[in-house]
């Protein structure tokens, strides 16, 4: 993928995507990225706020069919 498309894949701008160490391959003075490298990369990224979250969501305990 190409490095504007895989900044916008990720949702950084391609200056940004160029620190960040994400592997890349060069053919013909582009950079390429690998889609799984980049899904790599996000996965690897902590969440926001799961300090207490719990498996059983609100509309699981609405239901009844909330896990013991």
């Amino acid at each position: 993928m190409q490095e504007t498309a895989a900044a916008y894949y990720i949702g950084v701008s391609p200056s940004k995507l160029r620190t960040l160490g994400i592997p890349r391959k060069i053919s013909g003075g582009n950079f390429l990225f690998d889609i799984r490298d980049l899904d790599a990369w996000a996965d690897a990224l902590d969440y926001e706020g799961d300090e207490g979250w719990e498996d059983t969501s609100e509309v699981d305990r609405a239901f009844g069919i909330a896990a013991e």
